[in-house]
């Protein structure tokens, strides 16, 4: 495989790389975007034109495909070809300042890179033919749910289940929002620095920023890459989702109280509670060594490791490590769909199904039943997820209070606090808050 030394460090080649990567390796997409951003430290106008691609590529996929399929018929087209095609597709369809010609002469020179001239001519090929044809309009589509399916780029069963428990007016809304681009959010490690201070750190380094509507120590990176910054590099902020932070505030955690985070990976929870201890200590649980080591790492980065204790334990066997009503509180950010994440993580919408969404509240309500000894009566179990369906949110809530009279809402008016990403321009999160009242 032939690579020219530049352009494989073009926005154009490592979008196409990373998508590829995507498919075939069943990554995440966020998290190979940060890494890539990382290692090349593009100009911030490369940057974001990568960002733009790989995120729209994934986030429109269904609606390009539409598009492009046509074009290629039934042929036989390699992997990282389709997502050559597809981000090219989505640039002459959805980035109106970028001119045509340059979309079609990188996509070409890219597919002679890393192809051979038979990818080149086929790639030339369609792009021309997309370009002299007029492509169909998707609003135009008759069904509503198929509709909804190729202009939001979505799979049918999430359609269905989405107008089942909100209607139309919101399902268009939450479809609508999920394919704009994720914030950069971040945290300020108020153990180390003051929001004040990061601010003005943060300015004086040549980003712009706003302050979160959410979070009182959350902020909105609008330009530059924070991850390059020195206050990452030396543990003062954290990359972390407005919505997501809400959850630990949610917990109101007091500076001695000691906290089991049952569910910890990556660890961002771990280390805002961390952030509120003084006296007390935070227990971290995941089932993935590395994922541990990981928490460690970010741990030490922040200042918070005497306050962090990581272990590899399957949350379901905490209660054969710890004695019966060790934990204040305790944090159960439950494995679940993610369907909270689309914008961030918009692949993962097509690689879920409702047979997921049930198997996952069934492991949800086990998680959080296998905890109920661990909490000290008068303490608090909150119940948090990614994802915005309701059969992993508030029937399992209902499931759990069902079987376990001994404990209630926090907030007896709703079941749990919802944010939903077309309210905030966040991730889609749930929350709620349980007080043992009986042992």
């Amino acid at each position: 495989m032939k690579t020219n030394a530049c352009l494989d460090q073009t926005a154009r080649y490592l979008a196409v790389d990373i998508l590829t990567r995507i498919q075939r390796e069943n990554s995440y997409s966020n998290i190979l975007l940060n890494q890539t951003l990382m290692k090349y430290r593009l100009p911030v106008q490369d940057a974001n034109l990568l960002t733009k691609i790989v995120y729209g590529t994934l986030q429109q996929q269904l609606t390009l495909e539409y598009w492009l399929n046509p074009f290629i018929k039934q042929k036989k087209v390699l992997p990282w070809v389709k997502e050559l095609l597809l981000s090219a597709l989505f640039q002459l369809q959805y980035l109106d300042r970028i001119p045509a010609r340059a979309v079609l002469d990188e996509s070409i020179k890219i597919a002679k890179a890393k192809g051979h001239d038979g990818i080149r001519k086929f790639v030339t090929g369609v792009l021309h033919a997309v370009l002299r044809s007029q492509l169909p309009d998707p609003h135009e589509i008759a069904d509503p749910f198929e509709r909804a399916r190729i202009v939001y780029s979505v799979p049918g069963w999430l359609v269905n289940q989405l107008v089942t428990e909100n209607g139309w007016e919101k399902t268009n809304l939450l479809l609508s929002s999920i394919n704009q681009p994720p914030h950069q959010a971040i945290r300020v490690n108020t153990s180390k620095i003051s929001l004040q201070q990061a601010e003005r750190a943060l300015t004086a380094a040549g980003f712009t920023w706003r302050r979160s509507q959410l979070s009182p120590t959350s902020l909105i990176i609008q330009s530059g890459f924070a991850g390059n910054s020195q206050l990452f590099k030396n543990g003062s902020i954290v990359f972390q989702d407005e919505s997501a932070a809400c959850v630990v505030a949610s917990m109101e955690i007091k500076a001695d109280q000691k906290v089991l985070d049952a569910c910890a990976a990556p660890g961002g929870k771990t280390l805002q509670i961390a952030d509120q201890l003084q006296t007390g200590h935070v227990w971290a649980l995941d089932i993935h060594e590395h994922k541990v080591k990981l928490i460690e790492k970010n741990a030490v980065r922040c200042g918070l490791q005497a306050r962090v204790t990581a272990q590899k334990l399957d949350a379901r066997l905490a209660v054969t490590k710890f004695t019966t009503g060790f934990f204040d509180q305790i944090l159960l950010d439950a494995p679940c769909s993610g369907i909270g994440l689309l914008r961030r993580k918009p692949e993962i919408r097509y690689r879920k199904n409702l047979q997921d969404i049930h198997a996952l509240s069934q492991l949800q309500l086990k998680l959080l039943e296998n905890l109920v000894p661990l909490v000290k009566l008068h303490g608090k179990i909150t119940y948090s997820t990614c994802t915005i369906m309701q059969t992993e949110n508030q029937q399992v809530i209902k499931s759990f209070l069902k079987q376990h009279p001994q404990f209630s809402l926090q907030n007896p008016r709703r079941i749990g606090r919802e944010i939903f990403p077309d309210e905030y321009e966040t991730d889609g999160f749930f929350m709620a808050n349980l007080i043992k009242n009986a042992n």
